[in-house]
């Protein structure tokens, strides 16, 4: 049953946003999505994978959940998707602020080592480095949600659609609502 419910779902994805156009994800950089962002006249939300290169459950990702088709075609078509090493050396400049890698001077003994982590990675993530993390960003560059951990299609795919869709703006609004009810029915004891 569940099996049958996951196709259904992916198939009405299908119809409704055409079928997919590539194989794979179209990553960018960071300045290329700001660049393509800029260009475009109706922006997307943002998703940021934050990996390392010796990141076994990255490298996972890569080879499963990010190839799978039904999440090639959403993210294309709904997210500028970037792809951020969280110990790379590059500079990135966001909200008129520079961050850098936490030592620039460092050298890897090899792509597969562990380096020191960047800044935008710590301040994206809270300072919680996990790997693979994923960072949603609106179409305003805020940030709306960090997932963490290697994701499997089906949980991917309905978070991905949660925060495209806007579903996560109503369910703050339904949690605010029963917040205030709760607080009424406390006032009236």
């Amino acid at each position: 049953m569940k099996n049958i419910v996951v196709i259904l779902f992916l198939g009405f994805i299908f119809m409704n946003t055409g079928f997919a156009q590539s194989s794979t994800i179209n990553w960018m950089t960071w300045d290329e999505m700001v660049e393509q962002r800029e260009s475009d006249s109706i922006k997307k939300k943002v998703f940021i994978d934050l990996y390392t290169g010796w990141c076994g459950w990255c490298k996972k990702m890569d080879k499963s959940t990010f190839l799978d088709p039904a999440i090639v075609q959403y993210m294309n078509a709904n997210y500028y998707a970037v792809k951020f090493d969280a110990e790379t050396r590059d500079t990135v400049i966001f909200n008129n602020t520079t961050f850098l890698n936490s030592d620039p001077t460092f050298i890897k003994k090899s792509p597969n080592s562990r380096g020191r982590t960047h800044w935008f990675a710590h301040s994206l993530l809270d300072g919680k480095l996990s790997y693979p993390s994923y960072v949603i960003l609106d179409e305003n560059f805020v940030r709306v949600t960090i997932l963490s951990g290697y994701k499997q299609p089906e949980a991917l795919i309905g978070n991905l659609i949660f925060f495209a869709k806007d579903e996560y703006k109503f369910y703050h609004n339904y949690l605010n609502g029963m917040w205030n009810k709760s607080l009424q029915e406390q006032k009236g004891k």
